[in-house]
């Protein structure tokens, strides 16, 4: 409890945490709101597989790089500081130590994440119900598990944040690779030909993720099975994140 408590202390006084979290909100909820103006512009047509929750949720492929931002500042900061020495030497038992730090990540990124997505959520459908077109609401069938979903998946990728900042020991190397990860693998799929470029296309982590927290269902992955596959992964990028931590000399 006393590591836990230290972690806390730590993380909340540090003004880049509180600065990534709201930024996360803002910067999400603008996104979404851009995204949004832009498909009911002037002369816009109702698809007919029009999701509009998915589509008040376009921010959060920005807001899951700056909450992962967020994630990865719990180690790095010490890296880039040096005070990870000090650390070691009051806390030696490592994965103590790494599960201290994901629980306080944790803490920070679900209040963090409920605000972005239901902010984004509710300043989408208004915009959609301004322009005359169909809006979703939480009473509707599936969209409060979207939403919760939502929140999941930027939750995940904020303890993807803190592995990847575990395993490069640096916050510039672990946002490459969650932009890699998040973006740049995902926009390139499509592209790759054949049975692989398919498999890519939708069993890719995040892109899987991305597809639970959707109503109208364009793939062959049903939302949920798509949320246990992001999971599923992070699981075993944090396993890997332990052990090297565990068995490095610093």
């Amino acid at each position: 409890m006393n590591i836990l408590v230290s972690e806390w202390i730590k993380m909340r006084s540090v003004r880049g945490t509180w600065v990534m979290a709201v930024s996360t909100v803002i910067v999400t909820i603008l996104v979404s709101l851009v995204g949004v103006t832009g498909l009911v512009g002037e002369g816009a047509v109702v698809p007919d597989d029009f999701d509009p929750t998915a589509a008040g949720f376009k921010g959060i492929l920005v807001g899951q790089l700056l909450i992962a931002a967020l994630g990865s500042q719990a180690i790095t900061n010490e890296y880039a500081s040096g005070q990870i020495l000090s650390t070691l030497s009051l806390v030696p038992r490592r994965r103590t130590l790494l599960l201290a730090k994901l629980a306080v990540v944790v803490m920070i990124a679900v209040p963090t994440g409920a605000a972005t997505v239901v902010g984004a959520f509710g300043a989408s459908q208004a915009t959609l119900a301004a322009a005359g077109w169909p809006v979703a609401t939480l009473a509707d069938p599936e969209v409060l598990r979207a939403v919760a979903c939502a929140v999941v998946y930027l939750v995940l990728g904020s303890v993807l944040g803190l592995v990847f900042g575990v395993i490069t020991r640096s916050s510039s190397g672990a946002l490459a690779i969650i932009v890699t990860v998040a973006l740049l693998i995902p926009a390139l799929a499509p592209g790759i030909p054949g049975v692989v470029g398919q498999v890519a296309g939708t069993y890719w982590p995040t892109t899987a993720g991305q597809a639970s927290y959707t109503v109208v269902s364009t793939g062959s992955l049903s939302p949920l099975g798509g949320l246990a596959v992001l999971t599923i992964t992070t699981i075993w990028t944090a396993a890997a994140a332990s052990l090297v931590f565990s068995r490095r000399d610093v």
